[in-house]
């Protein structure tokens, strides 16, 4: 069974940065759109950012726009998430997800994620 493999989390202080990776073994990487999204306490889970297969188009939830970026090396088998200028906000639980395009349709697999706590 696939299971995508997020890293990188931990606390931060407000301002400061991180940069979690995610690992997807066991799939033809390059069929997949990446996903990461973010899940607080008491809150729905809601996207973060997304990048297309082919990284044609990448797409941000309005409160991470120009402070979180979306990357894919599809050699590495791995997605990143550049977040800058974090915020007590942006703490919660941040999940990797990988949708099936092309030959893949129908396949999507998640993450167990990772916690980022962003606090002084």
């Amino acid at each position: 069974q696939v299971r995508l493999v997020e890293s990188g989390g931990g606390l931060v202080q407000p301002w400061g940065f991180l940069r979690p990776p995610c690992v997807a073994p066991g799939i033809t990487f390059s069929s997949y759109s990446m996903s990461w999204y973010c899940q607080a306490p008491g809150k729905e889970r809601e996207l973060v950012a997304e990048v297309t297969s082919a990284w044609v188009s990448t797409n941000y939830g309005d409160f991470v726009k120009g402070r979180f970026t979306i990357s894919r090396d599809n050699g590495k088998n791995t997605v990143y998430l550049q977040m800058n200028s974090l915020k007590p906000e942006d703490t919660a639980v941040y999940l990797c997800y990988a949708r099936g395009r092309g030959i893949a349709i129908g396949t999507n697999y998640w993450g167990q994620g990772t916690q980022v706590t962003v606090s002084s």
